[in-house]
């Protein structure tokens, strides 16, 4: 009996005992506001699910808690340690210690950093590797041993062939380059050969013109003794080989005074004032026109030349001829050039500004009689009729040339009641002209313009 009794007691104790556990096991869970999961049970411990626990900053006992930066793995808290929120913390029945690691949010956060930050270490070179780079860069960069330039050199000739061997190839495909002098010096013995046709010559002719209007080849073309072939052409029956011939000339002689003295030299002048005076085609005029104009022009020597041979006489029977007036602003341009050239050095020398070039070229100009043949062959009625043209190139080269013999002609000009009225009619004409080609915003300067002014300064000139 006494034995039932004691083990009845000792049944009761163990209740208790079991009752008071999983109420401490209570308190434990409401005060630290923890979930609780039980570790599974392995050889030699308990099996149990882990407890993982959100631990809030309610938890931290101290006033200064040391906080632990928890990783991806699972590590043991101290007593009195706190850890960041969003950690996950359990605790482990096995051992009975916390434990703590990155939570789901902060693990993705982890993961993401730890993968930029390789990307980065992969994209730039690291100290040790940059100064291996470096020092290799340093060593190609130093000079190099006579055998490495030899190597060079024959490895960068090698990419290159031979001049001679070009030259032989292009030989063989009759590609070789000529130069202008090799093919000034082809073009001339072909137009010099009585094997060339019309139609050859003329395709050389207009090769060589286009060669010609560089300073050197004309002037080796002079050397060459091309002028003289040149200058026999205009004496051709073909008036296409006169035409062309012509052109070839004109394009030499411009701003080109070596060609100039040399065709003066070789008779040329001459022959040009007879291909104008004679039967010609118009074509074949304005080529000729265009020869002499361009001989004529700078030089002081042939314009007297050209006056005392009677050149005044022949462009006045041009320009009488001339119903179309093709020729009549060309010949009027002519004469204003001329007169404008002596002015120009007659104003240099008046205001002491020449120098021995100069003033040799004043001794020249004042040989030239231009004004009085002007006078003499009735130039200032003729330039009046461009004003009459309802072509607005006409009138400008007219006014142009009417102001240049101005000097000459005013009292010549005076005398003409018509020529105020025309002049009047005209402003009104290109005023209204001027308006209509002003932009707003910006100053005059126009075509019109420039017309309208020229009008001005004839006007005033007959006050």
């Amino acid at each position: 009996m006494r034995l039932m009794v004691f083990s009845h007691h000792r049944g009761w104790a163990i209740v208790v005992v079991l009752l008071q556990c999983a109420q401490l096991m209570t308190t434990l869970a409401q005060k630290s506001n923890c979930a609780l999961t039980v570790v599974e049970k392995t050889e030699g411990g308990i099996t149990q699910d882990d407890a993982e626990a959100m631990v809030t900053e309610d938890s931290i006992a101290e006033e200064h808690p040391e906080v632990v930066q928890p990783t991806d793995q699972w590590q043991t808290l101290k007593p009195g340690q706190a850890v960041p929120i969003g950690s996950h913390v359990r605790l482990n029945l096995q051992t009975g210690q916390r434990e703590v690691r990155l939570g789901e949010e902060q693990m993705k956060y982890w993961i993401h950093t730890r993968r930029q930050k390789k990307a980065d270490a992969e994209s730039y070179f690291g100290a040790d590797e940059l100064k291996h780079v470096l020092k290799k860069i340093k060593e190609d960069s130093g000079p190099l041993s006579k055998d490495s330039q030899d190597q060079n050199r024959e490895s960068k000739a090698s990419q290159f062939r031979p001049l001679e061997e070009l030259k032989r190839d292009m030989a063989e495909l009759e590609l070789l380059v000529e130069t202008d002098v090799q093919v000034l010096r082809r073009l001339l013995d072909q137009l010099n050969s009585t094997n060339s046709t019309t139609e050859g010559r003329l395709q050389i002719l207009l090769e060589l013109e286009y060669l010609v209007h560089q300073v050197d080849n004309a002037q080796t073309l002079c050397s060459m003794g091309g002028l003289k072939i040149i200058l026999g052409g205009l004496n051709s029956s073909d008036y296409r080989l006169q035409e062309s011939s012509a052109f070839v000339l004109g394009s030499a002689l411009a701003s080109n005074p070596t060609v100039q003295v040399e065709v003066v030299e070789r008779g040329g002048l001459q022959k040009l004032l007879v291909l104008l005076a004679t039967p010609r085609p118009l074509s074949v005029k304005k080529k000729v026109l265009f020869a002499a104009a361009s001989l004529l022009r700078h030089f002081p020597y042939a314009q007297r030349y050209f006056l005392s041979h009677g050149g005044l006489q022949v462009l006045s029977e041009l320009f009488h001829a001339d119903a179309r007036g093709a020729l009549r602003v060309r010949i009027v341009t002519l004469l204003s050039d001329i007169i404008t050239e002596k002015e120009l050095i007659s104003q240099a020398a008046a205001d002491q500004t020449l120098d021995s070039t100069d003033e040799e070229l004043l001794r020249q100009y004042s040989k030239v009689s231009l004004y009085e043949g002007l006078l003499e062959g009735g130039w200032c009625s003729l330039v009046r009729e461009l004003l009459d043209s309802t072509e607005h190139d006409w009138r400008e080269k007219g006014l142009q040339a009417m102001l240049a013999m101005s000097p000459v002609c005013l009292e010549r000009y005076r005398l003409d009641v018509s020529l105020p009225v025309c002049l009047g009619s005209l402003k009104v004409q290109y005023q209204k002209l001027a308006n209509r080609e002003r932009t707003p915003g910006e100053g005059n300067g126009g075509y019109f313009e420039e017309i309208l002014d020229l009008l001005n300064m004839l006007e005033l000139k007959l006050k």
